[in-house]
């Protein structure tokens, strides 16, 4: 059995991590008459009707409250003041205090974070600037869940050393939800150049994501090009179905969101290969809620059919198993981290190894997983879950971010040597 060194570190639910956004008030007839105002434009007409000094005053209080909480504040409030002007086709002269205070009472403070962070994937960070020798700067997407149960996707940026360190970089006081810009089902977010990536938080944008960002699995992507891209899958989830979609990005401050189509796509947790086999693209996925399929496409957005590669056989996978992360490259082939679902519905992690010309063919696989719940693990949210959304392999060390009970993040490392061990005698 490999195993694993842990890391003397957690992350976990953080109510104190606030971003402003914006508040939907219900736009509804006070009576039944036609020509009466809705509540948003009541609420607008009673600011327009305010004296400029009690706007001053109420204005202050506002930023007496919140301005040290947030770095961005009266930009959000004028924007949000702009949407509502636009949707109530109100077209006034007004003073800039006027305009915050009308975005004020269409904003809201989300607590992004307050109820769990779990489900991380890592990549190699995109800027290696200033990173001293024997050490690599990384990305940690993080599944993060607030009020409501609404899951958005938060970053932390860390720095991995020699043996088994780890540095986690500082967070700002303030975090910040990218802007969206809506095409139909595609969203472009965007933060400002000045925005660090540990402040930034991407939210659902869509009515096929209304209820959650979940679950994404990063890659670092080369095509042979001068830049990387780093592409994520992920599943949206509207409150009552789920799809796959894609995020994709260059440089953490510019993202593309939209939906992968195909028969394939309608399927939790496909995991992209970092590079093309075959001059396809290629993801292991679950097509039948309990094995592992391969598939292959000539187009990054349309998934159809897939090959079976691997069904549940142990019994702590019997119920199903899945991916953990998109499959890692290594000398051996590519390693593919599972999870497997036992009984009590308890979750743990394995591995498998794929040919790395045909990676249809399993070469072996773990018959014990490499990381399960322990009694210290065990308790949280949903009890008696280890789940990983992907890991990093530097040189022959393999790094695992993993979560705890959907509650917390902790962190591990594997000697791949060990791992391959394991996988080829069992």
């Amino acid at each position: 059995m490999s195993s694993i060194t842990h890391c003397d570190l957690l992350l976990t639910a953080d109510a104190s991590k606030v971003v402003i956004r914006p508040f939907e008030i219900a736009v509804e007839p006070r009576d039944s008459n036609p020509v009466q105002a809705s509540r948003a434009k009541r609420i607008v007409e009673a600011v327009l009707d305010m004296p400029e000094r009690s706007v001053a005053t109420e204005l202050a209080l506002v930023l007496e409250d919140f301005a040290d909480r947030h770095t961005e504040t009266r930009a959000f409030f004028e924007a949000r003041c702009e949407d509502i002007m636009l949707f109530l086709r109100l077209n006034e002269e007004i003073s800039p205090a006027r305009r915050y205070l009308i975005g004020a009472y269409f904003s809201l403070e989300y607590a992004y974070a307050a109820a769990a962070i779990m489900n991380p994937s890592v990549v190699v960070h995109p800027d290696q600037k200033g990173v001293k020798r024997g050490y690599t700067r990384i990305v940690l997407s993080l599944r993060t869940v607030g009020e409501g149960h609404i899951s958005s996707i938060a970053f932390r940026e860390a720095e991995l050393g020699p043996g088994t360190e780890i540095h986690l970089c500082d967070v700002p006081n303030s975090s910040i939800a990218a802007r969206a810009e809506v095409d139909g089902e595609t969203v472009f977010m965007s933060v400002s150049a000045d925005t660090p990536l540990s402040a930034t938080v991407l939210f659902p944008a869509t009515a096929a994501q209304r209820n959650g960002l979940e679950d994404l699995r990063m890659t670092r992507f080369t095509e042979g090009g001068p830049k990387a891209i780093f592409y994520g899958t992920f599943t949206a989830y509207s409150g009552q179905k789920i799809s796959s979609q894609l995020l994709e990005t260059t440089d953490f401050q510019s993202f593309c969101l939209r939906p992968l189509r195909g028969s394939a796509s309608h399927n939790k947790g496909m995991a992209l290969f970092p590079r093309k086999i075959d001059g396809q693209y290629a993801m292991i996925a679950r097509q039948d809620n309990e094995s592992l399929y391969f598939l292959s496409s000539p187009d990054i957005d349309l998934w159809e059919g897939g090959t079976l590669i691997a069904a549940p056989i142990h019994p702590w996978e019997l119920v199903q198993i899945g991916n953990c992360g998109p499959p890692i490259e290594i000398e051996e082939g590519w390693l593919l981290l599972t999870h497997g679902v036992g009984a009590v519905r308890k979750y743990a992690i394995g591995a498998m190894l794929l040919d790395k010309n045909d990676p249809t063919i399993v070469l072996g696989r773990t018959a014990q997983p490499i990381i399960s719940p322990a009694d210290d693990t065990r308790n949280g949210y949903v009890p008696n879950v280890v789940y990983t959304c992907g890991a990093l392999a530097l040189g022959r060390r393999l790094f695992i971010p993993y979560a705890v009970s959907d509650s917390s993040v902790t962190f591990g490392w594997f000697s791949i040597d060990d791992l391959i061990d394991n996988l080829l005698t069992t």
